[in-house]
């Protein structure tokens, strides 16, 4: 089939439209007057077709549709790259050119070293209450994630939305920008900027459902039993609790998708995709190990997204939320898996939650235990681990240290906001950061709070604290090797004491980890460590994190040791 879209040539351009129930489709815009052109149709392939002369770029435009059910239809072009506006606006001509000079390459990390950084251009650097933030702004803060440690921006969808300055989550132009972000060219500019400097941008991409306010809903007139049309699927399958079920099994639906998987990883140079609940891609119910309700048609398809983005960039990060520990989501592709690189795994922030007694999670230090065993595949960098997301952090729930503490920025808080990053930053898998959690942004994760960066002059310390947790994760040291790797033994389980210690690795690359998730001091505790002698690599209670901090003030141990364990502290000892 002929490419879609608005094709520019030197003295023309032509639009194609696939619309293969429309008895009718006209095109007008600036380039027009606003007088319609028809287009023609291509019965076989259901593409329409125009040539049109005198077409620039930023020329605004839309489609006349005289639909299957006998009405005008008034559409933007499913692959237009820009609107004038996400919710009533018009498709804009495209304007391709860039100069990406200065970032040709774009940057390689290694899934041992990986940390990536969740955040919402929305709230993450607002100018002020009034004014969403943009890919500009949120410019003004790659030195600092630079700094911070973080090797990969994970961005909350982009596209253009149903909701304007939402989570992104109710996408209605899966190809256009957000243009309150700053759209296409904000986007570019923030990719190059963030390559200069050596960073990663993945984007949060959502497929298993388009708004129910979009204009692809029953785009060219044609639906059945009042579904979705074309673009969807027109029996039980196209309902999901937020909108209509794409049709993975149409053959010009996957291209929909697969070309747009392409656009962004070659016009926009993004290093890869979290793609948005697979399980209900996947299945109707959003169930695991439901053959009823499986949707054979997305399980083919997600095997063909991750295909074709590491086809074109053999290095692009590729993350599935199925959130339903399916190790055939991260299988390869010639096991009959859908060869994702890694999977979010929701376990750890809900056992964090329990063993710091927070109300609604099952407490104990066993289920934390059990977490930290956990892999998908028998390779541990397949899945992401967190200690919040903004699923976690959300929907009825509050970030951690506000859930685990009425004042926010008290001295416990401080402690838990170290605490529960060290864990993920200690545990198997890829870690992620969810933006405010070193600076204890607090309250719940929404779409209108700006991060409070005035907290980071407040606490220097706290962030300090994640800058060192982040080098010993990526062993810059060169004495951490072990949590660089796949190894884990749990060393200790003290519910009465609510001591943890695990280890890290094996021989001379060991690495012992001893938290306390007790409120209180444990005094003149003996930790279950092997023989020999061992030095202490990271002590979340030293004064240089928070100068009310009780420190140990302990450089070597052993395993006859006895020191007294203060609250909330994480230890990280090595062998040298």
């Amino acid at each position: 089939m002929a490419k879609l879209g608005v094709e520019q040539h030197e003295s023309f351009a032509t639009f194609r439209l696939w619309a293969p129930f429309a008895q009718k489709v006209a095109v007008g815009g600036d380039f027009s007057d606003w007088q319609n052109i028809p287009l023609t149709k291509n019965e076989t392939t259901g593409v329409w077709e125009a040539i049109i002369k005198r077409v620039k770029p930023g020329n605004s435009y839309k489609y006349e549709i005289l639909g299957f059910d006998n009405l005008l239809h008034y559409k933007n072009d499913p692959r237009a790259k820009v609107l004038t506006d996400s919710d009533v606006g018009r498709s804009v001509v495209a304007d391709d050119e860039f100069n990406w000079e200065g970032c040709e390459k774009t940057p390689v990390v290694s899934r041992s070293k990986q940390i990536i950084y969740e955040l919402h251009i929305g709230t993450f650097v607002r100018p002020d209450a009034a004014t969403s933030g943009t890919f500009t702004t949120a410019i003004e803060k790659l030195d600092y994630l630079k700094e911070l440690g973080v090797t990969t921006i994970e961005l909350m969808p982009i596209t253009s939305m149903a909701t304007s300055n939402g989570w992104g989550y109710a996408p209605n132009a899966l190809y256009s920008v957000e243009p309150l972000y700053g759209g296409m060219f904000g986007l570019k500019t923030f990719v190059k900027e963030a390559h200069k400097r050596g960073l990663q941008v993945i984007l949060d991409m959502v497929y298993n459902h388009f708004s129910g306010s979009t204009d692809l809903w029953q785009f060219d007139g044609w639906s059945k039993d009042n579904h979705g049309g074309i673009y969807f699927y027109n029996d039980s399958r196209g309902d999901t609790p937020w909108g209509g079920r794409p049709d993975y099994g149409r053959p010009e639906v996957r291209d929909f998708i697969l070309d747009n998987v392409a656009m962004w990883l070659s016009d926009y140079r993004v290093d890869g995709f979290r793609i948005d609940s697979t399980i209900y891609m996947r299945n109707t119910a959003g169930l695991n190990d439901d053959p009823a309700h499986d949707i054979g048609d997305a399980w083919d398809l997600l095997s063909e997204i991750t295909a074709l983005a590491h086809k074109i960039n053999p290095e692009a990060l590729m993350i599935a939320e199925d959130c339903a520990g399916n190790s055939m989501i991260t299988a390869a592709r010639e096991n009959n898996g859908c060869g994702f690189d890694s999977q979010w795994d929701l376990g750890l922030p809900h056992v964090i939650r329990g063993a710091l007694g927070i109300p609604g999670e099952g407490p104990g230090l066993q289920n934390i235990s059990n977490v930290l065993q956990q892999n998908f595949n028998n390779d541990w960098t397949k899945r992401i681990v967190f200690a919040d997301s903004h699923d976690t952090a959300a929907n009825g729930n509050t970030r951690i240290v506000s859930a685990a503490s009425q004042n926010t920025h008290s001295t416990n808080s401080r402690k838990i906001a170290i605490l529960s990053s060290a864990i993920a930053l200690t545990a198997p898998g890829i870690p992620m950061i969810l933006a405010g959690s070193e600076f204890l942004q607090g309250g719940d994760f929404n779409d209108w709070n700006a991060l409070a960066w005035e907290n980071t002059d407040k606490f220097k310390g706290i962030i300090e604290a994640h800058k060192h947790l982040i080098a010993l994760r990526q062993n810059q040291h060169g004495n951490t090797g072990g949590l660089m790797s796949g190894e884990i033994k749990i060393l200790s389980v003290d519910e009465k004491n609510k001591v943890l210690v695990y280890q890290r690795g094996s021989d001379d690359e060991a690495v012992i980890i001893a938290t306390s998730f007790n409120p209180s001091e444990v005094i003149d505790y003996q930790l279950p460590i092997p023989d020999g002698q061992w030095n202490i690599g990271f002590d979340s209670s030293w004064r240089g994190y928070s100068p009310d901090f009780k420190e140990l003030n302990i450089e070597k141990i052993n395993n006859q040791t006895k020191i007294s364990l203060p609250a909330y502290i994480i230890l990280i000892i090595t062998k040298n």
